[in-house]
């Protein structure tokens, strides 16, 4: 086990996973410590669905087929907040080799997100549609706490918004409840030391970027 500011500072989303399976006792540990997360009035709101095996490789698939098949933009923000896709697609992009101009590179390499990186284990985190931002927060706390405890296992992870692309098919293939809503997939394995962008550590912003601290009264927000 690693000290919590080591364990917080090594994490980081892996992009290329190596075949070798998960320990079941390791999953299982990270599962029941992630089971602990704060959640409103204790609903713990998280379903996660894990698929490993066969049915892994059977939604790869699926994916892959409707990819191929009808390929779709992710989902967009809005343009006040762009930037940060386009320099995290910079620095992720760059450190595969892959040219801004080279369309194609960048078209395969997305791709990769519906083979989940080779991930042998994959997740779908979902919440129930009648809940709301205040219960996403409970689903957010989950995720963190699950990453952060199978980190310390030496298990990589890479959240995914991108499944989220394609729900149709993951609901289809995992037969999730249409009471369930898809927030975000989870691919987890041993990382591929070899490759370069599993070292890639993404700079974060200053902390009063994000947090401002009031002491008196004539103390404003920062914009």
């Amino acid at each position: 086990m690693f000290d919590f500011e080591k364990l917080v500072r090594s994490r980081c989303s892996i992009r290329r996973f190596l075949p070798t399976p998960i320990p079941r006792e390791h999953l299982e540990e990270a599962l029941a410590l992630a089971q602990l997360a704060p959640s409103n009035s204790n609903i713990q709101p998280w379903r996660l669905f894990l698929t490993e095996g066969e049915r892994t490789e059977r939604l790869r698939e699926a994916l892959m087929a409707e990819v191929r098949a009808h390929p779709r933009e992710l989902a967009p923000l809005p343009a006040s907040f762009r930037a940060y896709r386009r320099e995290l697609g910079a620095m992720v992009y760059g450190s595969m080799g892959i040219a801004r101009d080279d369309e194609a590179g960048r078209a395969v390499a997305s791709q990769r997100n519906y083979e989940f990186f080779g991930a042998p284990v994959v997740g779908i985190l979902c919440m129930h549609r009648d809940l709301g931002l205040t219960d996403a927060v409970g689903v957010g706390m989950y995720l963190q706490t699950l990453v952060l405890g199978l980190t310390a296992r030496g298990i990589g992870t890479c959240v995914q918004a991108a499944l989220k692309t394609y729900p149709e098919v993951i609901r289809r293939e995992i037969a999730i409840p249409e009471e369930l809503e898809i927030l975000c997939g989870l691919s987890l394995g041993y990382a591929d030391p070899e490759f370069p962008t599993n070292h890639l550590k993404v700079p974060k912003q200053p902390v009063d970027k994000n947090v401002s601290i009031l002491r008196t009264s004539q103390d404003t927000l920062r914009p």
